[in-house]
């Protein structure tokens, strides 16, 4: 099984730095031609995709509807690829003070309501675990968002606590996974 992930095209408050969990907002103009673009990318190099899960959030669903259009694929929504509740961070800058630290404070929700690092783990990790027992001959492509990137990516591959800390994913940017 191949699994490939990205990051939803770019929103109004990715490109002003603002911090966007559970806010269900849309692409930007340049959002939709990113996610354009990948889906060139995807049809000319990995034609061979078989699902496409994807986060229920609109930046996920619109950036997946290019991709799925190009191969002839029906997305599959899953709730557990929604991006990571900040909780009182939502909204504020991402340099916003104390936001680094709570990332790293993996057992400990985000203040106001918001979710742990394990929180998200559980749920992308259980897909990811699914997929892998339910689709052993695949290729999938999961479309989400940054914090659960971050996340996926660390099923893939382990890191500090610096590295999960100032991992980046950029919007649209594609990335396989192997087991």
């Amino acid at each position: 099984m191949k699994i490939l992930f990205t990051r939803h095209g770019e929103t109004e408050w990715n490109s002003k730095n603002i911090i966007c969990g559970r806010t269900d907002i849309e692409l930007s103009e340049k959002g939709h031609e990113q996610a354009r673009e990948l889906a060139e990318r995807i049809k000319k190099n990995h034609g061979d995709i078989d699902l496409i899960i994807c986060s229920p959030m609109k930046r996920a669903r619109q950036t997946a509807s290019y991709t799925a259009k190009a191969l002839g694929i029906e997305p599959i929504y899953d709730a557990r690829l929604r991006e990571w509740d900040y909780g009182e961070y939502e909204g504020k800058h991402r340099d916003a003070e104390g936001f680094l630290n709570a990332k790293l404070e993996f057992g400990c929700r985000m203040p106001n309501g918001g979710e742990s690092v394990f929180d998200v783990v559980n749920r992308a990790y259980g897909l990811i675990d699914e997929l892998y027992e339910k689709y052993p001959d695949k290729t999938i492509l999961l479309v989400c968002h940054g914090g659960v990137c971050r996340v996926i990516e660390t099923y893939f591959r382990n890191m500090t606590r610096d590295e999960f800390a100032h991992f980046f994913m950029g919007n649209c940017e594609l990335r396989e996974g192997e087991r």
